[in-house]
């Protein structure tokens, strides 16, 4: 029969893995373990509940404590039916551009230009996998237009201080004819989320030990 840990093991999107590890590490979470779900997901997001849910019970026999490093991320409120049904909690908001940038900046960059794609460092260094490729736009840049005709501006809303992603952003933007714009957020409601989950685990130890 296998041991159940007494860490938190935290079931997150692959598409915040890079940012998960740095803070585990920032902090000294030692007893914090991810498992992600491919971040090719969000092509489907009628799929990431089920996803959810099926890797939660598949870990309970390992884990006593486990957080979802998920937003909504167009499950249409389908994602926390699951999680209220197996008890475990997730990082709050719609999305991880607004976690990241937190709720009240997206609202306002969202507000000032409803015509917005937002980057992460994430999709950054997947653009061309994830958008380009992904699309068909490497087979068909005719279809540049049908995709993005409707947006009039990139906001790059960065989690790591970087010259050379900065301008990695700006030639994106170029590149797909948006205005540019450069946010630092850094990890954003992501970093407090997650110092709360591995604080309520410790008071939860505490109690029953």
């Amino acid at each position: 029969m296998a041991q159940t840990s007494p860490g938190l093991l935290v079931i997150a999107c692959g598409a915040l893995a890079h940012e998960i590890i740095a803070l585990r590490r920032l902090n000294h979470w030692d007893a914090l373990d991810v498992r992600c779900l491919p971040a090719e997901l969000h092509n489907s997001p009628k799929k990431i509940p089920g996803a959810v849910r099926e890797l939660i019970r598949s870990s309970r026999p390992q884990y006593r404590n486990i957080f979802v490093a998920y937003a909504d991320c167009g499950t249409g409120g389908l994602l926390d039916v699951v999680l209220q049904e197996e008890g475990v909690e997730r990082i709050p908001g719609a999305h991880c551009y607004e976690f990241f940038a937190t709720a009240k900046l997206f609202a306002e960059l969202a507000d000032t230009e409803p015509g917005t794609f937002y980057l992460t460092d994430f999709l950054l260094r997947h653009f061309d996998r994830l958008v380009i490729r992904g699309l068909g736009l490497d087979r068909h840049p005719e279809l540049f237009s049908n995709y993005f005709g409707n947006y009039r501006k990139l906001v790059y809303l960065a989690q790591v201080l970087s010259v050379d992603s900065r301008e990695q952003g700006r030639v994106i933007a170029e590149r797909m004819g948006l205005k540019y714009d450069y946010v630092y957020t850094g990890y954003g409601t992501l970093d407090n989320s997650l110092k709360s989950a591995v604080t309520l685990k410790e008071h939860t130890l505490t109690w029953h030990h």
